[in-house]
């Protein structure tokens, strides 16, 4: 056969690693063509469905009248917690304490107790508000900050990590000194929804197109609820519009709804609630109360730490143990503690049970952390970044964390170093100092804060991958892996790894939906972990691909395997050159394998939960970044002037990806540490429940100069996907950096002498009561 010769002068492929390449559904978001679940087709008769929610936080249905409900126009059925066929719970972590609808009792204001299938959504809608229901009220639990953690109950066992005698040397330290902080819970706000569709199938079988991160425990979650093995349930997701965590379980409730609907029915049935009752019925990033207890010496250097994290967790475990879990391994954040020791108190409470939210508990670990370095600061009178400073990760001596795993890949302090030169951070400071001092009104305040974030599930379990490649004959390549797309361009990453094994261009890489009926098994899209474990499983599936062609082209072409390379769009086979879609077909003919199951598994790490010691992370994630603003102490108002980060990625699969995480991460941690305010009243009704009543940051919110840069010098020490590393949660932490920066605004009133200790979410309204406070209290001295 005589080989085709293809064009020598393409010597790089299109859309490799390391290379920027566009989101793949970017121009879709943009002209509107990109399909999300309620832009489907909808089935001939498909049913709509909303959920009845309850009124009380706290009580026993004593009466429930639905006959008005069943009546009302338009209503096909009204399911309830006997409905449900199998198993009425949907609790990610096996406790049982999470009903898919309630039955007999109601723990929070907004928990769902039947749902309307009806017509049209409009019908189903209207149908709810008819529903009689009676209790009998319970005490109610709403905010932590009236709980007695002593006898108080909690969702899950709590953790203690400890090294070193906290308490002795503490007590032992020539200053300590102790504190209280706030920090509030979030939103996750997503442009879509959440959103379910079930199609009823023959026999047992129902498909549920489901806006999850976790396709696999949906598949799961429905198969118990309908009391069906979990080979007759079918979940798949194109994209999301957003997930952040809070699409990991919370997207069980209405899949499971849905198809029980449509399978008792015989008919589709979408779900897709209104977002104030999403708001409502869904859970939040967890709030914190943080104590701590820090001894350390007048030049600032900390001897000993003791911290509590007590969250509000909701009503159900959730994800609360580990999240609380995620807040502890990051209460040192870049900081060697030489003595330490933290608890977390996973609280219940008659509220929506919180759940996952980028970063996992891990930024309000990091909060604490860069209290405990302030409080230090403004007791020695030094400048914060100096104490940060001389109090990283640093020698064999200093490089141990509080859950005993040794950091070995640290690199803050060149991090640091770079960004303190690049965005002139010390003059920019003596700036803002002869500023304040000739300012009545106008305060400006600018801080520099670390992030060192730690990369994997702590479940163990959760840290593998599956993936399926088929290369066509036509040498086009269809790619499926369990992760899912909800923005963050996942899903053109692991195009990319595809299209650099086989050296094609990446359009001739399809991305296909991600459904359990192709990739078993698989882990959330979460925990930063989706390029590194997907992009590694995919990796697998076309390297045994690729070797059985290099096996093929040396047997057929009667050459050694060395002599067979890859080249791109074509391979070399000796002294010759073949089009890699000739070597495809050729390789067909003959019969050759041209389909491969791929897997992943991340290597090194273990975890004992109840010793508190292991290595649960892969490694860590490095960045720093400088914020500066202004405020104006007589309304609290506040403007952020500038923000620099400098961010590290390993050996980035796709900077122009990665540089958008980045932003986007830092405005949405800026949104939660100053605006997103989320307020519960004593009835444990949430307040803060639509746009009206919930700011998340504008356009207009953003730092008036935003620069942000990418470390170009560092590579992953460990073999990750093209030494890449991961860059989804770890941004969203450089934002402490905008909370600090008002906190330094508001102490200048009082010459920098007192600790603001300013509370999260720092919103104008706090930071004028603050302002007013250090005044008040500079004067009393």
């Amino acid at each position: 056969m005589t080989a085709h010769q293809p064009d020598l002068k393409a010597e790089k492929i299109s859309g490799g690693v390391a290379t920027d390449q566009r989101h793949d559904s970017a121009h879709k978001h943009v002209n509107g063509s990109a399909i999300y679940i309620d832009d489907m087709p909808e089935p001939a008769g498909t049913l709509h469905g909303c959920l009845g929610l309850s009124t009380v936080a706290h009580g026993t249905i004593r009466s429930i009248d639905l006959s008005a409900v069943r009546a009302a126009p338009g209503v096909v059925h009204v399911l309830t917690a006997r409905d449900v066929p199998g198993e009425n719970d949907i609790s990610p972590t096996g406790r049982h304490d999470e009903p898919v609808l309630a039955d007999g009792k109601v723990e929070f204001f907004g928990q769902p107790i039947f749902a309307v299938i009806a017509e049209t959504r409009e019908e189903a809608r209207r149908a709810c508000r008819l529903a009689k229901i009676e209790y009998d009220e319970l005490p109610a639990i709403v905010d932590v900050a009236d709980v007695d953690p002593k006898g108080a109950k909690l969702v899950t066992p709590p953790l203690t990590l400890s090294r070193g005698d906290a308490a002795g040397v503490i007590a032992k330290a020539p200053r300590r000194l102790t504190g209280r902080m706030r920090v509030g819970g979030q939103d996750h706000f997503y442009l879509e929804g959440h959103i379910a569709m079930a199609v009823p199938g023959e026999d047992d079988d129902v498909t549920v197109y489901s806006s999850t991160q976790h396709p696999s425990e949906v598949q799961h979650m429905v198969s118990h609820a309908l009391g069906v093995p979990s080979h007759a349930v079918t979940v798949e997701i194109r994209r999301m519009g957003g997930g952040f965590g809070g699409k990991e379980t919370q997207s069980n409730q209405f899949a499971a709804i849905a198809a029980i609907a449509a399978k008792r029915l015989g008919r589709a049935v979408k779900i897709r609630p209104d977002r104030d009752d999403d708001m409502t019925a869904t859970g939040k990033r967890h709030d914190f109360l943080i104590d701590y207890e820090v001894g350390f010496d007048d030049d600032g250097k900390i001897h000993g730490v003791d911290f509590s994290y007590a969250a509000r967790c909701g009503f159900s475990s959730d994800l609360s143990g580990p999240v609380t879990d995620r807040a502890l391994f990051h209460c040192d954040n870049a900081y060697f503690y030489p003595a330490v020791k933290a608890v977390s108190v996973p609280l219940y409470t008659n509220t929506v049970s919180n759940t996952a939210f980028r970063g996992f508990g891990g930024p309000q670990g990091m909060v604490g952390a860069e209290r405990v370095i302030d409080e230090v600061a403004f007791a020695t009178g030094k400048d914060p970044l100096e104490i940060r400073k001389i109090n990283f990760y640093g020698t064999s001596d200093r490089n141990v964390t509080p859950y005993h795993q040794t950091v070995e890949d640290n690199i803050i302090q060149r991090i640091v170093a770079e960004l303190e030169e690049s965005s002139d951070y010390a003059r920019r400071r003596r700036t803002n100092d002869a500023f304040n001092a000739n300012s009545r009104v106008i305060k400006r305040g600018l801080a520099l804060t670390p992030v060192k974030f730690g990369i994997s599930f702590t479940a163990t379990h959760f840290n593998q991958a599956g993936a399926l490649v088929h290369v066509y004959t036509d040498g086009s390549v269809h790619l499926n892996h369990g992760g899912t797309e909800m923005g963050q361009g996942l899903y053109v990453k692991v195009a990319q790894v595809v299209a650099e094994e086989f050296q094609i261009d990446i359009d001739q890489v399809k991305i296909t939906a991600t459904t359990t009926g192709k990739v078993p098994n698989t882990s959330a899209t979460a925990a930063s972990s989706g390029s590194d474990l997907n992009g590694m499983a995919a990796k697998n599936a076309a390297r045994t691909i690729r070797d059985r062609l290099a096996d093929f082209a040396a047997d057929k072409y009667a050459v050694p395997l060395d002599q067979i390379e890859f080249l791109p769009n074509r391979v070399r086979i000796g002294n010759q050159q073949v089009a890699f879609a000739d070597l495809v077909k050729q390789a067909y003919m003959a019969r050759i394998q041209l389909s491969a199951a791929g897997f992943y598994k991340t290597p090194k790490i273990h975890w004992n939960r109840d010793k508190g010691q292991g290595h649960p992370f892969y490694y860590f994630a490095y960045g720093a970044a400088v914020s500066e603003v202004s405020i104006d102490t007589l309304t609290g108002e506040y403007m952020v002037e500038r923000t620099d980060i400098l961010h590290e990625t390993g050996r980035s699969l796709n900077r122009a990806i990665d540089l958008g995480q980045i932003e986007g991460g830092f405005i949405q941690g800026m949104g939660w540490l100053t605006t997103e305010e989320l307020v519960w009243d004593e009835k444990g009704r949430l307040r803060t429940h639509a746009p009206s009543t919930y700011k998340i940051p504008l356009a207009s919110d953003r730092p008036k100069i935003f620069n942000v840069t990418l470390a170009d010098w560092p590579e992953n020490n460990e073999p990750t996907i093209h030494r890449s590393k991961a860059v989804g949660e770890p941004p969203f932490m450089l934002a402490i950096s905008v909370l600090h920066a008002l906190s330094d605004a508001v102490a200048s009133v009082a010459d920098h002498k007192i600790c603001p200790r300013l509370d999260a979410p720092a919103t104008p309204e706090r930071v004028l009561m603050a302002v007013e406070r250090l005044r008040a209290e500079a004067a009393r001295k």
